[in-house]
């Protein structure tokens, strides 16, 4: 890796395409980077300290948050609130969304949208996880408290989305609606580098990513995209590889580099689907558009259309590839 540009001067140097631009932006992602390199230290010592395991309370999604999904939260949290950029966030691990109205944060622009720290019960087996972000700009009144309002805008709006992965290296991978580009940390130095400048996801790939230990669950469009992707056909490619972390950062990220595709559809178990739209979903759409996929609801439902009506809203995911999410879409329709 080359070594010769940071994080910080390749948004500096993004910035200044953009006349008038007041550098809040640049702020903000520097609140990021500071809570990911926390998180990331942190998660590097996790089978020395007492930081993995169940935390002993449950999410407002009813699922058990994990020491880890805690702290993430807190640290994550602490650092936006602290440089007077953000009005508000709303994260995965908080029941209502957070307003910060202090000092400057009031008359603050952008409003956050998270979840800390993705697959963390994972982190138990020291496997990747991640943390996923999504930055909007507020549309209530500047100088007021933010509302509901202000976090539950399409993704199609998004100023900005990205995630951290914290695998064999720590990445952080953004967009800005410019293209998408990839940052490698490098610990000795505290520093991130770009290492993987203007990602582009493969319109076919030859990987499907889908938890099939709930294959029976699954609708008859799902099943039999499954199959599909496990006949032999030379022609064109298959059978595919079948790759499952259970991280929704990790499977992606793998996706998104040799290509493939990630499904999380609708099930008896959870008949809305399971991820969530706003921390999940919408951040992963963009940069999956931005980097030439796709991303879908189902058919002719394209994850950034969706208008929120609530913050822990669940959809079914459909994200890679352009060709192979198309060809999932025609066996659901």
């Amino acid at each position: 890796m080359q070594t010769t540009k940071t994080l910080g001067e390749f948004i500096i140097e993004r910035q200044s395409q953009y006349p008038g631009s007041s550098g809040a932006l640049t702020l903000l992602f520097s609140s990021i980077r500071l809570a990911a390199k926390v998180v990331h230290r942190e998660i590097n010592k996790a089978g020395l300290v007492d930081i993995t395991g169940a935390a002993g309370e449950e999410n407002i999604q009813g699922e058990q948050q994990q020491k880890l999904d805690v702290f993430a939260n807190d640290r994550f949290k602490t650092a936006l609130a602290a440089r007077g950029v953000a009005c508000g966030i709303a994260s995965e691990e908080e029941d209502n969304y957070v307003t910060f109205d202090e000092g400057h944060n009031k008359d603050a622009q952008y409003v956050v949208l998270m979840d800390p720290l993705d697959g963390s019960s994972n982190i138990d087996v020291n496997v990747s996880v991640g943390t996923i972000f999504s930055i909007y700009k507020r549309v209530s009144p500047t100088g007021e408290a933010v509302t509901e309002a202000d976090f539950l805008q399409p993704g199609k709006d998004q100023v900005a989305a990205g995630y951290v992965i914290y695998g064999s290296s720590t990445m952080l991978v953004y967009t800005t609606g410019n293209g998408v580009n990839g940052f490698t940390y490098d610990p000795s130095l505290g520093v991130f580098y770009l290492s993987h400048p203007n990602m582009q996801m493969p319109q076919d790939g030859r990987i499907y990513s889908v938890n099939e230990g709930n294959y029976i669950h699954f609708p008859a469009g799902v099943k039999k995209y499954i199959k599909y992707c496990q006949e032999e056909d030379l022609a064109s490619h298959r059978p595919y590889t079948s790759r499952y972390i259970g991280s929704l950062v990790s499977d992606f990220h793998r996706n998104l580099i040799k290509g493939g595709i990630y499904l999380y559809p609708t099930s008896s178990s959870y008949p809305n689907g399971k991820l969530r739209l706003l921390y999940e979903c919408n951040p992963i759409a963009l940069i999956a558009e931005q980097a030439g996929g796709s991303a879908s609801a189902g058919p002719n439902q394209r994850i950034l259309d969706i208008k929120p009506t609530e913050l822990h809203q669940r959809v079914p995911f459909f994200v890679g590839s352009k060709n192979m999410v198309a060809k999932v879409e025609e066996f659901l329709g």
